[in-house]
């Protein structure tokens, strides 16, 4: 269970700067459903949702919240002062997926490139031979015979060159979608690396591991 006390006194946990919010206005509960809970706290300028005067009652990120006469109080303020950034780090997943599957793509792509690369320019003289060596080109043509010979010692080569070439290009991307990574992929209010763990490993951690942050990564009470 989730509680938050709201009010213009610093000891609520989301303090509100307004003349018309009363030093302890109100208090959200979520509870063990995950449902939350609006009461007001005997405010002097009352509690609305929706336009309606509440003592207590459900709400939800929807409604219209207004404390006093006139502030609106945010959700998304009340989720970071209970310090919850689950809806962040569940943005983090497909950070995560999109990554392992453009590197798992590059590494895949660069073996078949490299592959074909350098096997294709082996086959070519074989090829080469047998048209050579048939009886429509001429038996012995000196021509055709250099001709054969070249591209003999010279494809192999080139399919050599072009492989490493293909192989070369690699490290730079890799190193580049590994710098992006390194940008997207971090606790979202602290913003620290989170490396190459998995999501679902760190969502079962639960909350941030560094001491001066400890933002909560799940709503659940488990």
């Amino acid at each position: 269970m989730m509680i938050i006390k709201i009010g213009k006194a610093e000891d609520n946990d989301l303090v509100v700067d307004d003349s018309h919010v009363s030093r302890h206005h109100a208090r959200l509960t979520r509870d063990k459903d995950g449902l939350w809970i609006l009461e007001d706290l005997d405010s002097t300028n009352g509690t609305f949702v929706n336009g309606a005067q509440v003592i207590r009652m459900h709400v939800t990120p929807k409604d219209e919240i207004r404390l006093g006469d006139k502030y609106l109080l945010s959700f998304h303020n009340v989720l970071k002062a209970g310090n919850d950034y689950s809806e962040e780090f569940n943005a983090l997943k497909k950070v995560y997926d999109d990554y392992i599957q453009a590197k798992v793509k590059i590494q895949s792509s660069n073996q078949f490139k490299t592959r074909l690369l350098q096997s294709l320019p082996f086959a070519l003289p074989g090829i080469v031979g047998v048209v050579i060596g048939s009886g429509s080109l001429g038996k012995g043509n000196p021509v055709l015979l250099t001709i054969g010979l070249l591209i003999t010692i010279c494809a192999p080569t080139i399919g050599i060159f072009l492989g490493a070439k293909q192989s070369a290009k690699v490290p730079k991307l890799l190193q580049d979608l590994s710098n992006q990574f390194k940008i997207d992929y971090v606790c979202p209010k602290c913003g620290t690396f989170l490396g190459e763990i998995p999501w679902e490993s760190l969502r079962n951690r639960k909350q941030c591991p560094v001491p001066t942050c400890k933002a909560k990564w799940t709503n659940d009470e488990k």
